[in-house]
């Protein structure tokens, strides 16, 4: 299993199991914060709603379609979940689907 780290606020790291992304579009308001934070993860669609893409950079449109966090974007998708207007980014641990950040983080 590999063991992503997370630098913390004081410069220390932390160990962070491997992380997936879903957008419920749902609830998506198309506001593209997400695209500004991480455009390599997420991105607008023609019908104006966000969406994960594949490491390949496609276009993952099926409902609850997830893709790994890269680690050097963490803190990017992080960042992007806590922004969201719209409460639709969730990530969670792979392992276990627990989600980490977003709207139903513990």
């Amino acid at each position: 299993m590999t063991v992503q780290q997370e630098a913390t606020a004081d410069g220390a790291t932390e160990a962070q199991e491997p992380l997936e992304v879903w957008i419920d579009q749902d609830l998506c308001t198309g506001d593209g914060i997400c695209v500004q934070y991480a455009p390599e993860v997420f991105e607008l669609d023609i019908d104006g709603l966000a969406y994960v893409k594949s490491p390949e950079d496609e276009l993952l449109q099926s409902p609850g379609a997830t893709t790994r966090v890269p680690l050097p974007l963490l803190t990017d998708v992080r960042d992007s979940a806590k922004e969201c207007p719209g409460d639709c980014i969730h990530v969670r641990r792979v392992s276990d689907s627990v989600e980490v950040y977003g709207p139903d983080a513990e």
